[in-house]
């Protein structure tokens, strides 16, 4: 099978890709190919694959030539994030909205033209939810909860949903999306996201450097592992049509936690002297956008396919520091953590 991964150089693009070349299968498939399109090359540890072809670029630019080049399967995860639409409007729209609609109708085209329906999974967000005058935002969204977000970039999201739906009643594709909880702990650098910093209370200070954490400690929300992120964009993939449980998105599972409750784990984890890197400083722009975001998410029709969220955060700190010790700057990204 041939297999397309937009966002395929960024962290989870990266992680999905590496996960199924391990696998070397997809849905009873084996996986003989695999594009990998960003605006910034993959890892080399990627491109060393021979299955792999790695196209650099908007992935608005790419998809005319998409038409003609039929996929088995597409993991769309090409995406701006939350704090980047806020500030810049077009670019989220572009990136989000218009790129997602070139790509449907390039699969649209395969079709047309005698390919395969190609299944895709499309990688929405839980920040589709938001309060609204007419419907109060519950403290925990679920499968069912009525979208209203009240971001750009969650007005984006939700748009791509219904167009995945759409393109899906109409058998162009055989869509599926799944809305993804905050994902901590995310390694590297900060991004433009507005949850930017449910990562970087972890990361920096097991790094040795100071976090200023931008909201207050009682502020609670749905997050998820890098890997059991990936588990459930994979279990998306290759649920069935009656498995998935209709059309629309589903959330995937994720672990409500407090701020106060994940500093508490760095230190159960790391120790005082680590958790004391971080200091709390307001940013309004940031507690604005948070303040309109869940503070807790459940996800029934996930758990029907048999995915399930971390028990305690203090297994994702875990889990990342294990992931970091393997890598070759294990000790620039763990210099703050005694062993």
């Amino acid at each position: 099978m041939k297999l397309l991964i937009t966002g395929g150089g960024g962290f989870l693009g990266a992680r999905l890709a590496r996960t199924l070349l391990a696998r070397a299968t997809l849905a009873g498939e084996r996986i003989d190919r695999m594009v990998l399109t960003d605006i910034a090359p993959p890892p080399p540890d990627l491109t060393a694959d021979a299955r792999v072809e790695a196209r650099t670029g908007p992935l608005l630019t790419q998809t005319d030539a998409l038409k003609t080049e039929p996929f088995d399967g597409v993991f769309h995860l090409a995406s701006a994030v939350s704090g980047e639409c806020e500030l810049d409007f077009d670019l989220g729209m572009r990136s989000n909205l218009d790129s997602t609609r070139a790509l449907l109708d390039a699969l649209r085209a395969q079709v047309a033209a005698g390919g395969k329906v190609p299944r895709v999974v499309f990688s929405s967000s839980v920040a589709v939810f938001g309060p609204d005058p007419a419907r109060p935002l519950p403290d925990v969204v679920a499968d069912d909860t009525l979208p209203a977000p009240q971001t750009s970039y969650g007005a984006q999201k939700l748009i791509c949903e219904h167009l995945v739906a759409d393109y899906t009643r109409k058998g162009y594709i055989d869509g599926r999306a799944a809305r993804l909880m905050t994902v901590t702990v995310r390694p590297g650098r900060p991004n433009g996201a507005a949850s930017s910093f449910f990562s970087g209370i972890i990361r920096e200070p097991l790094a040795g450097v100071e976090s200023i954490c931008p909201v207050s400690p009682d502020v609670s929300h749905p997050v998820s592992s890098p890997a059991r992120t990936i588990d459930g964009l994979i279990a998306v993939y290759e649920a069935g049509r009656e498995a998935f449980g209709g059309r629309l998105a589903l959330n995937l599972p994720a672990l409500n936690v407090r701020v106060a409750d994940m500093l508490a784990a760095l230190e159960e984890v790391a120790g005082p002297e680590v958790r004391a890197r971080v200091r709390f400083e307001r940013d309004e722009r940031i507690a604005g956008i948070v303040a309109n975001w869940p503070r807790g998410a459940t996800a029934a029709r996930a758990a029907k396919l048999g995915l399930a969220p971390h028990e305690r955060f203090a297994d994702i700190v875990r889990q990342y520091i294990d992931d970091c010790a393997a890598l070759p700057d294990a000790r620039e990204t763990l210099k703050g953590l005694k062993r």
